[in-house]
């Protein structure tokens, strides 16, 4: 609202400077990949051509990720570990790093309010893995880092989710190669999974339906469901109480 002696400036772009910069930013980085890409490098760190390839999730051609990476080297966000090297690993740049806060307002946001959409998940299950990193609760996982080997049907790959108290939790696309005695083992259909990832379902629910499966160290795999914050109170719900 507009108080009483105040006035509203001009309007549109041509008067105003933040917005020609918001439009620049929309033109540059409004595609389907850009913003995905960022937080893959964000999350993994230095990737090369094939692991970028490989880790996004969904389905980008070879040519069309060239043409993304070509596009944020020359907006200055995305940069080779080694410069001029063509076979060197791409990482963040300092002003590709100053945009992660961004995602993850953005991504905040879109837990609170996109619609839910369970049909995305079949069609690419591998951002299921990317939810679950998102739930993990540090302060409940092992002192001793664990690894939750992920076969989500459909995926055609493993991931290997890495949890620990002092760690950042994060998806390793190798087997990070722990002692045995660190693993847990699982395997479900994205449908079994997707309600826990999005947080309306326990891992202790789902384990004890079967629609999820489990198995590996007693004790771990006794510990597991801790390891994640527990089941949200729908937004709708929460609106309404």
């Amino acid at each position: 609202m507009v108080g009483r002696g105040e006035t509203i400036g001009p309007m549109g772009s041509s008067a105003n400077q933040g917005y020609c910069a918001f439009t620049k930013a929309v033109e540059h980085l409004g595609d389907r990949w850009s913003f995905l890409i960022v937080r893959e490098l964000a999350m993994f760190g230095p990737q090369g051509f094939s692991a970028l390839a490989g880790g996004l999730p969904g389905r980008i051609s070879r040519s069309v990720l060239a043409d993304k990476l070509r596009k944020l080297e020359d907006l200055g966000l995305v940069m080779r570990e080694e410069p001029g090297s063509r076979g060197a690993p791409y990482r963040l740049a300092p002003a590709g790093q100053q945009l992660v806060p961004t995602l993850k307002s953005l991504w905040d946001w879109a837990e609170h309010w996109v619609p839910e959409d369970p049909a995305m998940a079949e069609r690419d299950p591998t951002v299921i893995s990317a939810w679950l990193v998102h739930r993990v609760r540090r302060a409940s996982a092992p002192a001793q880092q664990a690894a939750i080997e992920l076969n989500v049907t459909g995926s055609g790959e493993r991931v290997w989710l890495l949890v620990g108290r002092d760690i950042e939790p994060s998806l390793c696309l190798d087997d990070p190669m722990l002692d045995v005695s660190r693993y847990v083992y699982v395997d479900a259909d994205p449908s079994g999974l997707y309600p826990i990832a999005r947080g309306s379902r326990s891992w202790t629910d789902a384990i004890a339906d079967r629609s999820v499966r489990a198995w590996g160290d007693p004790d771990l795999l006794a510990a597991m469901p801790t390891w994640f914050n527990e089941v949200d109170v729908p937004i709708r719900e929460a609106v309404v109480a």
